[in-house]
């Protein structure tokens, strides 16, 4: 239920068309990290904001990779909200590109560039509600922060990891709306919202075998490559535990209950010990990001060794993409990961320094969580809003490692861009330009719902 100042509404015409202008500066800025330049992006949100003579923040360890905040004052009557965006987005090779990745060209209803859907969607809705909410006055019973950050895009350091190592008191609230969820369309028609309530934590690992060098036309037994491919072979045989928790629970119990009835039936089998493991064979074959879902994975993504073709190298490498269920111990996920290799010549060691930590589900039964439920029916209409486990990462891990309930939204997408090459990270990113718009709405009054007075 909205607050009764949400009688009231901005004028939508003027706030999506002013929305589209900042929407495209941004995504013209480009932020590729790496190599990381968010300053740019920074500036002109600085510009925009203080142009309303609202203060900003700005706070950095690097210059080049700043973070801007802004509060909104609230009565205090409960804790605060924090909207989190990121101003960084993944590289390019604009080659690969039909439109210049920084253009923000607008094509047959889409806006095409890098960041459309990951995350400058966020990061200009989250910049017009503050606008609005400062013009329209609008009565607070939370303080209401907003964060621009840095490197979220592989450098924590600069962006999340130090804002909470170094000033959590600017971030501290009780609930944070950030990327990691949002709308899927079927064939134009929506279907389901994902609200992102949890998360798996990236976990790179780097197994090095060694051996003795020599010539290649005198085979050795301890030759490194045969090693590490013994290694690579027994983990992508193993099958990790299933580790249900209270989001992927829910997830599959509610995406049950509004399919097929061989659907239904089969993501029912989940729960069931007789049926679970066929379940789990057809999912990893069919539907890989739900078995996904459903444990800590696996994904050896490069191997190396050697220098050249008549000589056995001394070492070969490998690098193993684990992304670690919630639930997840990693000092005893590593010791079954050693019992599954069975190999002494193999060490394991963490493959990256700065790494996301490990953080438990958001809970389902908070007001912000009914608040985001209720606006995605009233806004979409769709067949169920479901809570959702991301099995990429974001930035949230951090503030939800501190007990802080974060909840991931976005716009909607049709399910068949990302095979088509049009999603996040694709050569071709793009957004429905309408859904922009209606993100914004939805955006405002789930902020309303959870902050005005």
């Amino acid at each position: 239920m909205l607050p009764v100042f949400a009688q009231r509404t901005p004028d939508w015409a003027s706030a999506e068309a002013e929305l589209l202008r900042h929407y495209q500066a941004l995504v013209q800025i480009d932020t590729s990290d790496p190599p990381g330049h968010e300053a740019p992006a920074v500036e002109y949100l600085k510009k925009v904001l203080e142009a309303e003579g609202i203060p900003v923040k700005v706070y950095s360890t690097d210059p080049k990779r700043p973070n801007l905040l802004v509060r909104f004052k609230g009565s205090g009557a409960k804790k605060p909200l924090l909207i989190m965006a990121h101003t960084d987005t993944v590289n390019v090779d604009p080659a690969k590109w039909k439109h210049p990745p920084f253009g923000a060209v607008r094509e047959g209803g889409y806006i095409y560039g890098r960041g459309t859907v990951d995350d400058k969607d966020n990061l200009a809705a989250g910049l017009m509600v503050m606008l609005l909410l400062k013009r329209m006055n609008v009565p607070l019973d939370r303080d209401v922060i907003f964060l621009a950050e840095a490197g979220e895009e592989g450098a924590v350091q600069y962006g999340i990891r130090y804002m909470v190592e170094n000033h959590w008191s600017e971030l501290d609230a009780e609930f944070c709306l950030a990327e990691g969820g949002g709308t899927q369309r079927r064939a134009g028609q929506y279907w389901t919202t994902n609200i992102g309530t949890a998360e798996k934590i990236p976990f790179g690992l780097r197994l090095t075998a060694k051996g003795t060098a020599g010539h290649g036309s005198v085979p050795l037994t301890d030759n490194p490559v045969v090693a590490l491919s013994g290694a690579m072979a027994r983990i992508g045989a193993w099958r990790t535990p299933m580790r249900l928790n209270d989001t992927t629970r829910t997830y599959f119990e509610k995406l049950a209950s509004i399919s097929s009835p061989e659907a239904r039936t089969r993501y029912n089998g989940i729960f069931d010990s007789a049926r679970a493991e066929a379940v789990q064979d057809w999912l990893q074959k069919n539907e890989p990001r739900h078995y996904s879902m459903l444990r800590t994975s696996i994904s050896p993504n490069m191997i190396r060794g050697g220098i050249r073709v008549n000589s056995i190298p001394s070492s070969a490498e490998a690098t193993l993409d684990v992304r670690l269920a919630p639930t997840e111990n990693r000092e005893e996920f590593l010791a079954e990961l050693t019992k599954v290799i069975n190999d002494p010549r193999v060490t394991i060691e963490p493959a990256r320094r700065h790494s996301r930590p490990p953080s438990p589900p958001s809970s389902l039964k908070t007001d912000a969580y009914r608040v985001l439920e209720s606006n995605a029916l009233k806004h979409y209409n769709v067949k169920a809003v479901l809570p959702a486990m991301g099995t990429g990462a974001t930035d949230m891990a951090f503030l939800r490692e501190r007990g802080m309930q974060c909840y991931g939204i976005g716009p909607a997408i049709d399910v068949e861009d990302g095979p088509l090459g049009f999603g996040a990270h694709s050569d071709q990113e793009r957004i429905l330009e309408a859904e922009l718009y209606k993100f914004l709405r939805f955006h405002w009054d789930a902020v309303l719902g959870i902050a005005a007075r």
